[in-house]
């Protein structure tokens, strides 16, 4: 499984990087507008720590607004991947930025179907919002799932990948590897939690206390 930092924080983005376990980033204006400075700049930037996917979003509404945003942004570097919402309009600018070889994320996913008319589209990365689905009082997991279980049947939707996104903490990776999520991308402090439990911390210093106890009555 891949795992993304969802973030627009440089600092963050070079923890994770350095912890060898991060495979790209996911961006929104939401993100960026936390961090601030210029978005291209910002891209270049985060584009130059990662050789992994970083998603840029656009933020017209209407097809053509999205292809000119894409194609820009697609320019940037090698490895971005053109953000795009899930409307009718996102689906026409997702085949066309596709027919140019450029790879998207299709974003504001929460249904199954929504997913797989994006697979469809041509969408390289399709992103199902787990979190709002569970904030609504809606399993977030069962669009994951019925996705997994759609993609497994036809082989012409190999081209895209299900991430799992809005990802509130360390069960939801859990249980997005389990029923077939390629990627999640997360917060840095979930990925953090991920890494911590208090009883490998009270190991740790057990260890640590009987080694001191052991050099000292030498």
């Amino acid at each position: 499984m891949k795992f993304f930092l969802d973030t627009a924080d440089i600092n963050e983005i070079k923890t994770g990087i350095s912890w060898g376990i991060v495979d790209g980033v996911t961006t929104n204006p939401s993100l960026y507008a936390k961090v601030g400075g210029s978005y291209e700049e910002l891209l270049k930037e985060i584009c130059a720590l990662t050789p992994g996917p970083v998603s840029a979003e656009v933020i017209s509404d209407d097809t053509e607004g999205m292809l000119r945003e894409g194609l820009a942004f697609a320019k940037i570097a090698s490895n971005i991947v053109v953000k795009i919402p899930m409307t009718t309009d996102g689906l026409a600018a997702i085949s066309r930025l596709k027919a140019e070889g450029i790879k998207t994320n299709c974003t504001l996913i929460f249904t199954a179907n929504q997913g797989l008319l994006a697979a469809k589209a041509g969408a390289s990365l399709i992103s199902p919002f787990v979190g709002r689905l569970d904030d609504i009082s809606e399993d977030g997991m069962t669009v994951i799932r019925e996705l997994a279980e759609i993609f497994s049947h036809y082989e012409d939707l190999d081209h895209c990948e299900i991430l799992a996104a809005s990802i509130r903490h360390p069960r939801h990776v859990t249980e997005s590897a389990l029923v077939g999520a390629h990627v999640a991308t997360m917060p840095l402090k979930v990925l953090e939690q991920m890494a911590k439990h208090p009883l490998t911390d009270k190991g740790i210093a057990v260890f640590k206390a009987d080694w001191a106890k052991a050099k000292g009555g030498k």
